[in-house]
């Protein structure tokens, strides 16, 4: 009779482990499955983040052709200014922050910790190209094959073969640089923080600094109409103004109070300077200003000119001028919001290897 039970007890144990052993397992695939789920939740919201599209610079090298830069690496571009967009990617791993094409197929595009991309193709293939710095790269320009880029700490490198290789050249201050701007291969002019202005008139090999008193935010953005008549902008709405090439710099009346990040005048001689929800002009060129607010709050941040007529660039889209009082509207074709959906062409190669 005891030998019954015993044999019963053993049974009723050895079913109750497996019943645990079993609810054991159920709860473990379920973790598992749980996990798996968070890491493709994980892996969605990466990818929608990397698909995140903020305008920070374009280009527009020739006729009706603009190129619109996404601080993540994206392009979106239009051959017919601005009805259709189609997309691409540089496939850079960094914030890129300003880019610039020499022509409609030769472009190039910088950013943080020494970056630099660049394509012969138009923007359907790029590979890096090797600057020698680490510090955060802000600006370039091209004058023909000629080529200069900023950066922090008071970086300037020079480019003599079309951007193959580059240099640095000395500037004498640590002040990080914001902006450069060449009138022709001889005169030009940076811009940077704390007040920082530079001028060379012989392509970089010297950089004389012309800071003034009054500035002393930082300036963001640097302009020259001709060899003597200039403007730089900047934090805390300042205008600065030089009749000298950039030796000396006088404080104009700001309306705004807010940063000021580019300054352009078009080909009608009216100057403008964006601000983050408002664009300033002057009719007079450029003896005074006004505030023009706009409707969308874009968090404008870039001017360029296409087809002889400014762009403002802003982070969640583009204005232009349109309709009979030339008001600034916003490009309803343009969606930067994704501009990653669709099959890019290529991304970065390694010189000198095929993509």
């Amino acid at each position: 009779m005891l030998k019954g039970a015993s044999q019963e007890r053993i049974l009723a144990s050895l079913v109750k482990m497996l019943a645990v052993s079993m609810l054991w397992q159920m709860a473990a695939s379920a973790q598992v499955a749980a996990n798996a789920q968070a890491a493709g939740n994980v892996q969605a919201a990466a990818g929608a983040q990397d698909s995140t599209c903020w305008l920070r610079d374009g280009a527009s090298p020739a006729k009706s052709l603009v190129y619109l830069l996404c601080e993540q690496g994206g392009l979106m571009v239009t051959t017919d200014a601005g009805a259709t967009w189609s997309n691409r990617t540089t496939g850079a791993k960094g914030h890129l922050r300003n880019i610039e094409f020499s022509d409609a197929n030769h472009g190039f595009a910088v950013g943080d910790e020494g970056l630099l991309v660049a394509t012969a193709d138009g923007g359907k293939t790029w590979e890096p190209r090797r600057t020698g710095v680490t510090e955060n790269l802000t600006s370039i320009q091209f004058i023909g094959q000629s080529g200069w880029v900023t950066g922090y700490d008071g970086v300037i490198l020079h480019s003599a073969d079309g951007g193959l290789t580059w240099s640095a050249q000395t500037t004498g201050t640590k002040e990080s640089l914001e902006d450069v701007f060449f009138l022709d291969l001889e005169h030009g002019w940076v811009v940077g923080w704390a007040g920082m202005i530079l001028r060379t008139t012989d392509g970089g090999k010297t950089w004389h600094q012309a800071r003034t008193d009054a500035a002393q935010w930082s300036l963001m953005s640097v302009y020259f109409r001709d060899a003597n008549n200039g403007w730089t902008v900047g934090f805390s709405g300042q205008i600065f103004r030089s009749r000298d090439g950039g030796v000396t710099w006088t404080a104009q009346t700001s309306p705004v109070r807010s940063s000021l990040s580019s300054v352009l005048f078009d080909s009608a001689n009216k100057g403008w300077i964006t601000a983050d929800d408002s664009i300033l002009s002057s009719e007079d060129g450029g003896e005074s200003w006004k505030n023009i607010k706009v409707d969308d709050q874009l968090f404008l941040c870039q001017l360029i000119t296409v087809n002889g007529s400014p762009w403002a660039i802003g982070q969640l889209g583009v204005l232009r001028q349109s309709g009979p009082n030339s008001a600034w509207k916003k490009i309803e074709s343009l969606v930067p919001d994704d501009p990653l959906k669709d099959n890019y062409t290529t991304s970065i190669s390694t010189p000198g290897q095929p993509n």
